[in-house]
């Protein structure tokens, strides 16, 4: 049974900084590649970030590149996302979500090619 549980979410000022996790079931170490993604009030869901198991490669959207980072914790089974010079536009909704068998498609973060997603957590940044 594929189990995500996302934490770490919470209100912060512009500037600031969050680290989101996401705890995973067992089956983690099957998983091929890992993504974070985040949905605003009246938008559609975005990839935000994602890390590929085989290679440890990370990709990201434009927008988050060199303030996020994406990680990941085998022998704790968690997924990380490291957020700095958070902005007002970084508001929304956060989710984690995962592949199993390789796609070759981690790169494109995209939502259709993640079958498994977590409940997700608030990030609320004010100016």
């Amino acid at each position: 049974q594929v189990q995500l549980v996302e934490s770490g979410g919470g209100s912060v000022q512009a500037g600031g900084s969050l680290k989101l996790s996401c705890a995973a079931s067992g089956y983690f170490y099957s998983s091929s590649c890992m993504g974070w993604f985040r949905q605003a009030p009246g938008k559609e869901r975005e990839g935000v970030a994602a890390i590929y198991r085989s290679t440890g490669s990370t990709y990201y959207v434009h927008s988050v590149v060199g303030r996020f980072t994406i990680s990941r914790d085998n022998a704790e089974s968690t997924l990380y996302l490291q957020m700095n010079s958070l902005k007002p536009e970084d508001t929304a909704m956060y989710y984690c979500a995962t592949i199993l068998k390789d796609n070759g498609r981690c790169w494109a973060i995209s939502m259709a090619d993640f079958p498994y997603w977590g409940q997700g957590t608030q990030v609320t940044v004010s100016s």
